[in-house]
């Protein structure tokens, strides 16, 4: 029998979206899989929506109380029973084949890690707006300080081989700095360079608007990778010029 997987999802306030990302999990070709589903107290039917679904592998728990994307996260870590740990936001969509290639590309390369293309689209056309993120080099804990390669939605982990890896909830950066904890432990990462998931860039969202958050960037090196002060800047420093690269056509 194949391994099961474990899907996180922090969910708030996603009605307009969470069906969508519903249909892509139900989608998947790889049948093995357990979904969590931590509700931080959304205000929306988003419940209502995600109870429709009668499927014992779709595991809602409802939050007491709102703790942010991280806290939900890791209140799903904690129930998590699968292998393999992936990540899919309540927005975000996955290709039917991502789980079926993500694991097989892992147990080919006897992999720890690994991480695939995604399309970066419009949050309502769910259209293409930038060039899909490329998927294009061996991620390490020494690359990974300088530009931060790893998204939730295209990157699955074997907690059998490495244990599981919690999120810093006081950190508007928690991604970076549960993927460079996780790096410290490993060797490498391996890029499964085919598109295979898509990523709804929200207008809103916190992680598109750089410029306001160069500060908890700096906080990632300084108070979570305990480094010095001028080298957190240095990285700091990196990070902002790759981001804005990675996003040029949307700040120009």
């Amino acid at each position: 029998m194949k391994d099961l997987v474990s899907i996180i999802t922090p969910c708030y306030n996603s009605a307009e979206f969470i069906e969508e990302t519903i249909q892509s999990v139900l989608s998947q070709t790889y049948e093995n899989w357990e979904w969590l589903i931590s509700d931080d107290q959304s205000k929306d039917n988003t419940i209502e929506i995600i109870k429709k679904y009668n499927d014992p592998r779709i595991k809602l728990h409802i939050l007491e109380q709102n703790g942010g994307a991280g806290n939900a996260r890791n209140k799903s870590l904690e129930r998590a029973q699968g292998r393999y740990i992936s990540f899919l936001d309540s927005d975000d969509l996955w290709y039917p084949e991502y789980i079926e290639e993500m694991t097989d590309f892992m147990h080919k390369n006897n992999a720890e890690l690994a991480y695939c293309n995604y399309s970066r689209c419009d949050e309502h056309t769910m259209k293409p707006i930038l060039k899909d993120f490329e998927a294009d080099k061996i991620v390490t804990f020494s690359n990974l300080l300088k530009t931060c390669r790893l998204a939730p939605v295209s990157t699955i982990y074997d907690s059998k081989r490495v244990g599981k890896f919690y999120f810093p909830v006081k950190s508007k950066r928690e991604d970076h700095v549960m993927w460079l904890n996780l790096l410290k432990e490993i060797p490498k990462g391996y890029p499964l360079k085919k598109t295979l998931a898509k990523y709804r860039m929200r207008e809103n969202s916190i992680s598109r608007k750089k410029q306001n958050i160069i500060k908890d960037q700096y906080l990632v090196y300084k108070d979570f990778m305990k480094f010095s002060t001028l080298k957190s800047l240095y990285y700091t420093a990196n990070w902002a010029l790759n981001g804005f690269m990675k996003y040029s056509k949307i700040f120009n």
